[in-house]
């Protein structure tokens, strides 16, 4: 009788330590999940490209804007693909609660008084500005003054020409979390800030080597953005272009016409190819006097990195890709063939 009373006490103490570390468990569980704290100043985060929710989260408890980064890790993975890292700027607090946080960082809950604004590769100063009147962010009068008139400290406008054109190409796509009492001028510069971080050292010794100024590295690369919609096309069109530019035939890029027109047309007529305009690629040859969008990162890397070819030709296929080719009958033969 003795032993099967030990047996019984040894069960009991088992069942006990089981209850006990589960109600620790799951009080540890709730301690990690409320904000850090009930006071604190906002935070501003920023998102590079290649960060991972892991990197995220240790920087997150390092700055004590979260309590746990193993917790952030394990509810941004049971978010899945809801959860993706957009690059950018955002406010967070201590007092937002690990699922707060990835609501706001995937656009889910984005608090009153700031918009989350993903400006898309390829879009126009026009578009850009039409986007964030969208928004709540200023009013379209406020910021052509800014865009026309304001004055900015890069170096990379210091030749930047004259008028509604004068940003065109340097408002940087990205998702940014703005405030909706933001100024245009600090919405403006915040775009410039972003496009700057792209002008690395090492970029600029790359255009250097490839006797590029920044207008025309930016110029082509919005080129690129307009005409690529397969990314394995992006250096290709970038061969086709600088391997006209070297025999100084002119670069024919239907995007550049898009640009000239009030509204975008479906299939451009011939008339359409005769406007006068420096920026008419067919009428003129080297480079228009501007970008004619705001090129992604893929596309400036496409500029600084394009395929080794022959090409001078290319056209769209019903897929999106593109056919290349090295002379003017192959193109012919192409164009019957796809188009």
């Amino acid at each position: 009788m003795a032993r099967k009373k030990k047996t019984i006490g040894i069960f009991t103490w088992i069942v006990l330590l089981s209850l006990v570390g589960g109600f620790g468990l799951l009080s540890w569980w709730n301690w990690a999940n409320m904000p850090y704290s009930t006071s604190g100043n906002t935070e501003k985060i920023t998102i590079i490209s290649g960060t991972t929710a892991g990197q995220l989260a240790e920087e997150l408890q390092e700055r004590h804007l979260i309590r746990s980064a193993w917790v952030f890790k394990f509810l941004a993975r049971e978010r899945q693909e809801d959860f993706k890292l957009y690059v950018g700027d955002y406010q967070l607090a201590p007092g937002m609660s690990p699922r707060e946080m990835i609501d706001r960082l995937i656009g889910r809950s984005v608090a009153s008084d700031t918009n989350l604004v993903t400006i898309p590769e390829g879009y126009t100063t026009k578009q850009i500005v039409e986007l964030l009147v969208q928004k709540g962010i200023g009013s379209k009068e406020e910021y052509m003054k800014v865009v026309t008139e304001d004055e900015f400290s890069y170096s990379f406008l210091k030749d930047a020409p004259k008028g509604v054109h004068r940003l065109e190409g340097y408002l940087f796509p990205n998702t940014y979390d703005i405030p909706v009492t933001t100024t245009p001028h600090a919405v403006i510069d915040l775009l410039l800030r972003q496009f700057e971080k792209e002008l690395t050292s090492e970029v600029q010794n790359q255009l250097t080597a490839m006797k590029l100024t920044v207008a025309q590295w930016v110029t082509l690369a919005s080129l690129i953005e307009k005409e690529a919609v397969k990314e394995a096309d992006r250096p290709l069109i970038s061969s086709v272009l600088m391997n006209r530019l070297k025999i100084n035939q002119p670069l024919q890029i239907d995007a550049t016409i898009q640009f000239l027109l009030e509204t975008p047309k479906a299939n451009l007529s011939y008339d359409d190819l005769q406007i006068p305009s420096p920026y008419n690629t067919y009428l003129h040859s080297g480079f228009p006097p501007g970008p004619i969008a705001s090129p992604g990162h893929a596309s400036l890397q496409a500029v600084l990195n394009p395929a080794q070819t022959e090409f001078r030709y290319y056209v769209a296929k019903k897929d999106g890709y593109h056919v290349f080719a090295k002379t003017y009958a192959e193109h012919l033969k192409n164009v019957k063939e796809y188009q």
